[in-house]
């Protein structure tokens, strides 16, 4: 049984949820692995209604659980994305596999290696004022602008001018989605969808295709959009909002919280307050979130693995910089290659300490 098909089996025992999986993934080395375990070895680790079923799987050729796994399996495969699983696929952010409850497998549109890159999540309010929307569109623009990737839900209002700002300044926008790949929700952004993936972005699931836009999914959709991200900006949100649950999984998940304050008479704005007084960090410019995360090249220098030394010469964007600052957009004219490939040789180069970030601008150093 490969890595899908037994994710999707224990997926479906009762009361086994992601966070459950990864500890079943964690203490027995594969979920192929515990399938294969006799239920009673699996004492402890499962509840006892999950090891009943367990036990009528092993039984039952024809069990139910099979025939629903064979026809998602064949439906995930039919569809034309990546689908990451965590038995150790190279590509699963490590970020999101580190929260409780990682989702055991995404399902990929579009561009997998920025997945890799430091992401910024900014949510908010689905009716933003235009203050909102400028402080969003401007903020992701020049976040992206500095290297980060914009990561948010695809949603109207702050989501859609968070990713429309990024592409404006021709960098990289992940979404994640509630819905299956296939259903792109709200139906209205399908065409900010395909400018996303045709910018070398991408969009993220972790629900079968053919999943409807269900509201018990969306809380499940914050928590990745604040688990793949090292911070998360929430421009205007009411107090109970979609924006706050994803603020408090940041939270939880040891990640950056910012806020941007408002006016005490905009509704939209007592959201952003109350995480304020929480503790949230108050941002009023774009550089308090990038002051603020120069920690994020630190985290990236800890995973790269026996980084190569590399003579100045070697690399192929140091022509294409001088000693003087110059934006990711110049660099993309200057070498006549896109923001995915720009953005990852630009990290690259700094962990190797040939550049540095100066602002949203990069120069040489030796």
């Amino acid at each position: 049984m490969d890595g899908i098909e037994s994710i999707l089996t224990l997926s479906y025992l009762p009361q086994l949820g992601p966070a459950r999986i990864k500890q079943l993934h964690s203490a027995f080395g594969s979920c192929a692995d515990v399938l294969e375990r006799d239920p009673q070895v699996l004492a402890g680790y499962m509840p006892e209604v999950a090891l009943t079923e367990l036990g009528h799987w092993h039984r039952n050729p024809d069990h139910p659980i099979r025939e629903q796994v064979k026809r998602d399996s064949d439906a995930l495969h039919r569809q034309e994305s990546t689908i990451l699983t965590f038995l150790g696929h190279e590509h699963y952010p490590e970020l999101l596999y580190n929260i409780s409850a990682p989702p055991p497998f995404l399902t990929i549109r579009g561009s997998i290696t920025t997945l890799e890159l430091p992401q910024i999540a900014m949510v908010g309010t689905r009716r933003p004022t235009a203050g909102g929307r400028d402080v969003a569109r401007s903020f992701a623009r020049y976040l992206a602008g500095a290297g980060f990737a914009i990561t948010s839900g695809l949603a109207l209002g702050v989501d859609a001018c968070a990713h429309r700002g990024a592409l404006e300044a021709k960098g990289v926008t992940l979404a994640v989605l509630g819905t299956g790949l296939d259903t792109i929700y709200p139906a209205r952004n399908r065409a900010l969808a395909d400018e996303i993936e045709a910018a070398g972005g991408t969009l993220i699931s972790e629900f079968l295709p053919g999943t409807a836009p269900e509201a018990k999914n969306f809380p499940r959709r914050n928590r990745v959009i604040s688990g793949l991200s090292l911070g998360t900006m929430v421009v205007e949100a009411a107090v109970k909002s979609g924006s706050l649950i994803t603020a408090r999984y940041a939270l939880e998940q040891e990640r950056e919280v910012f806020a941007v304050p408002g006016s005490i008479h905009n509704p939209m704005s007592r959201g952003c307050h109350a995480l304020i007084k929480d503790g949230a960090k108050l941002v009023e410019t774009a550089d308090d979130i990038i002051d603020e995360l120069g920690a994020a090249i630190a985290y990236k220098k800890q995973q790269c693995s026996q980084p190569q030394e590399k003579a100045p010469e070697q690399h192929w964007l140091l022509p294409f910089m001088g000693y003087d600052p110059v934006s990711v957009d110049s660099l993309c004219e200057r070498s006549g290659a896109n923001t995915s490939e720009i953005t990852p040789a630009l990290l690259e180069l700094e962990l190797d300490g040939l550049i540095e970030q100066r602002g949203c601008h990069y120069c040489r150093i030796c």
